[in-house]
């Protein structure tokens, strides 16, 4: 959990019971045992139902490519492994999204070009494609325009210029041929535009409903009691105001220190892209889908631990110091968001060999 931000609690408790007490206590038999007060059981937790939690939305199994052939899709997996999109072919898409480890590389941020590492952590790309905008300052408005990015990016993938690219992948049979499969009706189908709508097209299929989605549909015995509790109290202290909808997140900005101060302004976030005063320190709000297992955390992967994630969002966002009751109740539920990996679809496929009119790789 990285940005948060409080509203009223009302409506947001999910505890059934009151503290009512009757005006006078039941006489007790000669066979009754009170083995618990009536205020305790008054206070006993009521799991919430699952139509109490359809406010955040189970996440879609999968988002077909819009207009987009089986071909496509096909092409853009084999470029998300495809280290020559980068100038020294030794950075691919998978190099710091990696996929068999939820779409993150568990770096603070990302070794690119000649392990030069650039100011923000590289966000998972599983589920990316449901996000409002991409990237932490949103500069992106989709996967397709996303994948673009750090191709031509000098710290990342830094391929020198289109020409280059076109170069690279038209100098392997196979991949003319997958270009002309996937773009059928372009008289150039070799572009970077359309390397960024086949690796798009391609992320679209990265969803990972899971457990929480399975108690939406109505499967009671998806959750246990205690991440049951977890997301209670996640509702309850305000953590949803942010982090809500089927990403729990990902839909909005959000300023990062908006009770207190973040101690850490250097990055400005959003204000980056607009030069407006009024966005520094805004940045997108990151979604919770997956979060146990996309350490570390924050726009600069300053923190390692979950645990201490949650405990800066309380004092940051919602000016409130978590006990510690309450961030293991948290961390419970969290966890429950885990999802299942797609382990078919991420397969690394076989990828083309370089012919002698391959541009050479460089590490310059």
């Amino acid at each position: 959990m990285r940005t948060l931000l409080p509203l009223s609690l009302a409506g947001a408790m999910l505890v059934a019971a009151c503290d009512k007490k009757n005006d006078a206590p039941p006489t007790p038999t000669a066979t009754s045992t009170p083995v618990a007060s009536a205020s305790a059981a008054a206070k006993a937790f009521v799991p919430p139902e699952p139509a109490a939690l359809s406010v955040f939305g189970k996440l879609p199994a999968a988002a077909p490519p819009r207009d987009a052939p089986a071909d496509r899709i096909t092409l853009g997996r084999m470029l998300y492994f495809e280290d020559r999109l980068s100038k020294n072919h030794d950075v691919s898409c998978n190099s710091c999204h990696d996929l068999a480890r939820y779409g993150v590389d568990g770096e603070k941020t990302s070794p690119g070009h000649k392990k030069t590492r650039g100011d923000r952590n590289s966000p998972t790309s599983y589920n990316a494609y449901l996000h409002f905008r991409q990237f932490w300052d949103g500069r992106a408005a989709d996967v397709e325009e996303q994948a673009t990015g750090p191709v031509m990016n000098p710290v990342e993938m830094a391929m020198t210029d289109e020409k280059r690219l076109v170069a690279t992948l038209s100098s392997m049979p196979e991949y003319v041929e997958l270009f002309k499969k996937a773009f059928p009706d372009e008289k150039e189908p070799i572009s970077l535009k359309n390397v960024g709508r086949a690796i798009g097209a391609f992320e679209r299929g990265l969803s990972t409903p899971g457990r929480f989605d399975k108690y939406l549909a109505g499967d009671k015995k998806a959750l246990t009691l205690d991440e049951l509790k977890g997301v209670s109290k996640f509702m309850e202290v305000g953590c949803n105001a942010c982090h809500s909808g089927p990403l729990f997140g990902g839909d909005k900005y959000q300023k990062l220190g908006l009770i207190k101060p973040w101690p850490d302004a250097k990055d400005e976030g959003r204000a980056k892209v607009t030069k407006a005063d009024a966005d520094k320190m805004f940045f997108k709000v990151p979604s919770l889908r997956n979060i146990e297992k996309t350490a570390p955390y924050f726009h600069d992967g300053s923190v390692a631990t979950l645990e201490e994630a949650v405990k800066l969002m309380g004092t940051h966002q919602l000016g409130r110091d978590l006990s510690p009751d309450d961030v293991k109740s948290i961390l419970t539920f969290l966890k429950s968001l885990t999802g299942e990996l797609p382990t078919d679809y991420i397969k690394k496929p076989d990828l083309p060999k370089s012919t002698p009119k391959t541009p050479k790789a460089d590490p310059a």
